[in-house]
């Protein structure tokens, strides 16, 4: 069956709570349903399964399933009426001018790039709050909150504030992070090839926490930030520092 990427937080009767990771698709592609990915992986350890939300392929951290038909029905009102809190942690180029802040712009799909989003007048309202957690001379690490759900909304949100994602190769200025770029007397071998920090977009989905429709008790899910992105922070810790 081979070793499974992901990881259980929590579960019951009603739902499972999984850690995902970077770099592994929420659902079945629909062009080529063999590449991997989380449902298809889950669902050899469970009989029924049933999505509520998604992640992006390299967005981490939590995501939450139902079990059964009617479980998945009240999650689907959950979210259409916004009672559930989604926070994510990212790595940002820049700082934002303001230390809290919200980001309201309407978005649309874009006519031009195939599955990208834009900042369009004629699109949906979409809305994100945002804190600086912690900031250094060109970068930043921002808990985010999405108060509506539209496609890459953070991503394109922190593009429209000059604060794009880390890593970022569609929204972005780059498509890996390197210790070459923030540390001034950064000694390559000549032998050897750069690897990368993080080699991929740096957001993470930290907590999730909602009403359980079926217990009507409230529940809290957090999952740490993962290796890759820690490894920035430490280094972003030793060699920006204002």
């Amino acid at each position: 069956m081979g070793k499974q990427r992901w990881e259980i937080l929590f579960e019951d009767d009603h739902i499972i709570v999984i850690n995902k990771p970077a770099g592994l698709l929420t659902i079945p592609d629909r062009y080529d349903p063999d590449i991997p990915n989380l449902l298809s992986s889950l669902s050899k350890y469970r009989d029924n399964v049933f999505v509520n939300h998604r992640l992006d392929k390299d967005t981490s951290g939590i995501i939450l399933f139902s079990k059964t038909e009617n479980a998945h029905a009240a999650f689907s009102k959950i979210f259409e009426e916004r009672k559930i809190d989604k926070k994510y942690k990212a790595i940002v180029h820049g700082v934002p001018i303001e230390e809290v802040g919200q980001i309201e712009l309407k978005i649309a799909i874009s006519k031009n790039k195939r599955k990208q989003m834009v900042i369009d007048q004629k699109g949906k309202i979409s809305t994100t709050k945002y804190r600086i957690l912690k900031s250094w001379i060109n970068h930043s690490l921002l808990e985010l909150k999405i108060i509506t759900g539209r496609m890459h909304q953070i991503r394109i949100h922190m593009k429209a504030i000059n604060c794009p994602i880390v890593a970022d190769s569609t929204y972005g200025i780059d498509d890996a992070f390197y210790l070459s770029t923030i540390k001034r007397k950064y000694r390559k071998s000549s032998n050897t090839i750069e690897k990368p920090l993080l080699s991929r977009m740096a957001l993470h989905s930290h907590e999730l926490s909602f009403i359980h429709p079926i217990t009507n008790k409230e529940v809290v899910f957090n999952a740490p930030l993962p290796k890759d992105m820690r490894a920035v922070v430490s280094q972003l810790d030793k060699n920006q520092t204002r």
